[in-house]
């Protein structure tokens, strides 16, 4: 979520009296012909840099390496490829200074390292990194870039508790870590139900996107309902996402895990309101999930989704054939390469489709530094404030039996001896039809969306049967 800060450090450029500029400070430095004087000039300058990369004006980014060991010097980072051989950094004269500038978007956020001879290594005058799967990266981030606040711990605000343990699939063969995130009103308020989130990467999306936060901090500002977040973590990400077990991973997902985590968690049994998402391979599988089993997963979140493995099976998947009660929320880089432009063009078509389309694309790379910082969006996307849970049955209310079972205009009730009102409650509490009980059939509104439904009967007040009610 994008809130306004101020960076003085990187907004100025504090070279010396004599130039104002670094491209002023070379032609000065050309005119050095003294290799003593050169590195004066040189440390002189380096002195008065409060930041690194350093920044002018808005678009200009200075990459700056001094080491008086080095025979050549690289910047490797989500700008080229993560090729080195891309971005070679000049040495001034014969001093120790290697330097390459490049002109990036005002709000542009993108990891790096530097390549010493063959060693990557970050930037030791920059402070600034983001976790990644492989370990750290120099971040730089221009002027205009804000920086996620919800990812922050706010230690004066409720939180929510993370449960871990093993689930072993038998379609699989094999145990996944899952840890699943309950809200902070989840063990006092026990009359409700929650809508679900299950994350791939689970392990990351806690450990590098900080995802836990990021949920106590929208639940406590109002941007979000409450919800239980699922994270699972892969044994073979690449065999599992994207690889000869996507299939059977997929069934683990739909067959055993859904079905276990209704059961012993107070979850919305509505695909309207369980999402599915991931992060490249990981939004690969969600996918595949999603528009496999609209019926389970009605909501699917792309970080960016990597489709291109097995021919991009997934395009096809998301995008042949009728149009599917799925609604998608994607982010990607403009710095990702040929994923940039596939997850714009599946967007494109999305829309053409009559999808529930949301998608931004910001001028960033393949990082968790831009999952992190966009996970809101997603979030908010699926999960917006204000939806009550979903009412528990009364354990003293009797039992209803309802047909037809999914019904679509009317249904019939098994028993019609209580007087008194019907209450008909969509999956998240909300009343859709009040009226009193005339006889054993009931017509139902018009329009009503397709999802799991609540219908009661009360008598003075008191709820005195129940039944689960579907809507084709």
């Amino acid at each position: 979520m994008k809130r306004t800060l101020l960076f003085l450090a990187v907004c100025s450029l504090p070279l010396s009296a004599t130039t104002q500029t670094f491209a002023d400070f070379l032609d000065y430095f050309s005119g050095i012909s003294n290799p003593v004087v050169q590195q004066q000039k040189v440390d002189s300058l380096m002195a008065e840099i409060a930041a690194f990369p350093l920044i002018e004006g808005d678009t200009t980014a200075i990459f700056l390496y001094q080491d008086d060991q080095a025979a050549s010097v690289g910047v490797a980072g989500d700008f080229n490829g993560w090729d080195p051989g891309n971005g070679p950094l000049t040495q001034a004269g014969s001093t120790d200074l290697f330097y390459r500038s490049y002109i990036f978007e005002p709000n542009a956020r993108l990891d790096y390292k530097f390549v010493v001879g063959s060693n990557w290594i970050l930037d030791p005058l920059n402070p600034n990194t983001v976790l990644g799967g492989f370990g750290p990266n120099s971040e730089l981030a221009m002027p205009d870039y804000v920086q996620p606040w919800e990812i922050v711990y706010d230690p004066d605000i409720p939180h929510g508790q993370v449960e871990t343990f093993q689930f072993t699939s038998q379609i699989l063969g094999q145990s996944h870590q899952v840890q699943v995130y309950l809200p902070p009103s989840y063990q006092s308020a026990t009359n409700r139900s929650y809508p679900s989130a299950y994350f791939q990467d689970g392990q990351e999306y806690l450990s590098l996107a900080d995802a836990d936060h990021t949920l106590d901090n929208l639940i406590a500002n109002g941007d979000i309902s409450e919800l239980i977040g699922v994270f699972v973590r892969p044994n073979d990400r690449n065999s599992e996402y994207a690889g000869a077990e996507r299939v059977q991973y997929r069934q683990f997902f739909v067959e055993e895990l859904v079905p276990y985590i209704d059961a012993n968690y107070r979850t919305v049994d509505d695909p309207a309101r369980r999402a599915v998402l991931g992060a490249s391979f990981g939004g690969n599988i969600s996918a595949l999930i999603s528009f496999n089993h609209p019926d389970l997963f009605g909501l699917c979140g792309l970080h960016s989704g990597a489709f291109w493995p097995n021919s991009y099976e997934t395009n096809g998947v998301v995008l042949d054939g009728p149009a599917k009660e799925i609604r998608v929320a994607s982010v990607w880089g403009s710095y990702e390469g040929s994923l940039s432009g596939n997850m714009t063009m599946v967007g494109d078509e999305l829309l053409l489709q009559g999808y529930d389309l949301y998608s931004n694309e910001y001028p960033e790379g393949h990082s968790w530094g831009l999952w992190r910082a966009t996970l809101d969006e997603l979030l908010i996307f699926f999960f917006p404030p204000g939806l009550t849970p979903a009412p528990e049955v009364v354990p003293t209310a009797s039992s209803l039996v309802l047909f037809p079972n999914p019904a679509r205009e009317r249904v019939t009730l098994d028993r019609t001896s209580f007087q008194g009102e019907v209450v008909l409650l969509n999956a998240f509490g909300q009343e859709v039809l009040r009226t009193e009980l005339q006889g054993p059939e009931l017509e139902l509104p018009p329009r009503l969306a397709p999802g799991l439904y609540w219908l009661l009967i009360a008598e003075e007040g008191r709820q005195r049967a129940v039944g689960r009610l579907a809507i084709e």
